[in-house]
């Protein structure tokens, strides 16, 4: 029965069941899709705008919720229990983490310096009509030594782990793969996704004096989101 009535609801929107189901899927499995990443995001980020509200209800059902960039055309699903920045938290929501991806303390030290880089750049006027901000392998490198006192994986594999991770969870981009050899001529894009990533008052605890502290902190504790 909920089958014929959601056909009956896409078959308004021109749009089946199969096309639905790809979006749905996609948000589950990727937790994230981005308009300007790829020609199959960008026909998904279209599809979503011809049923918006459909796809929000149906994701509520499961109480995940979604976040709507317009602004730099993004989608982010946010699991129960998950802290949304920007949206009213539900009181009712269970204790537990569900199934929200925790990431380990490298990947978290790597976010949040990029989330304060990415500030920095703000605040310069150093950011694109897209919202991105380019930042040199080298200064990322600098300014993990200078905030956090660690390295980047020395490790080629470990490297490539964590800057895989970072791309797939749509923070940054890069064009080569070259540039996890450690190449330190190579650039990278932050991706303006980063602020529904970090919440402000994780990145408020970061300036000006105490910015050290919070930092490792933060990055101990495992605190992101």
């Amino acid at each position: 029965m909920l089958e014929e009535l959601l056909n009956n609801v896409l078959a308004k929107l021109n749009l089946s069941l199969a096309d639905f189901s790809e979006l749905i899927n996609r948000l589950l499995d990727y937790g994230v899709i981005n308009r300007d990443e790829s020609a199959v995001e960008a026909q998904l980020y279209d599809r979503y705008l011809s049923c918006s509200e459909l796809v929000e209800d149906y994701l509520n059902v499961i109480g995940i919720r979604l976040m709507h960039d317009a602004q730099f055309l993004s989608l982010r699903a946010f699991p129960p229990s998950a802290e949304v920045p920007g949206l009213i938290d539900d009181i009712h929501r269970p204790f537990n983490g569900g199934m929200r991806y925790r990431p380990n303390q490298q990947e978290v030290a790597c976010i949040l310096v990029l989330r304060v880089e990415y500030e920095k750049a703000v605040r310069e006027g150093k950011v694109d009509d897209k919202g991105c901000v380019l930042l040199a392998f080298e200064a990322l490198s600098m300014s993990m030594t200078n905030l956090l006192k660690r390295s980047l994986p020395e490790n080629i594999s470990e490297r490539k782990n964590l800057f895989t991770r970072l791309r797939q969870l749509r923070l940054i981009h890069f064009s080569s793969d070259d540039m996890l050899e450690g190449d330190e001529e190579y650039w990278l894009s932050i991706q303006p996704s980063i602020v529904n990533f970090v919440s402000s008052d994780a990145l408020t605890n970061l300036y000006p004096s105490e910015e050290q502290n919070s930092l490792n902190q933060a990055s101990e504790d495992g605190h992101v989101l």
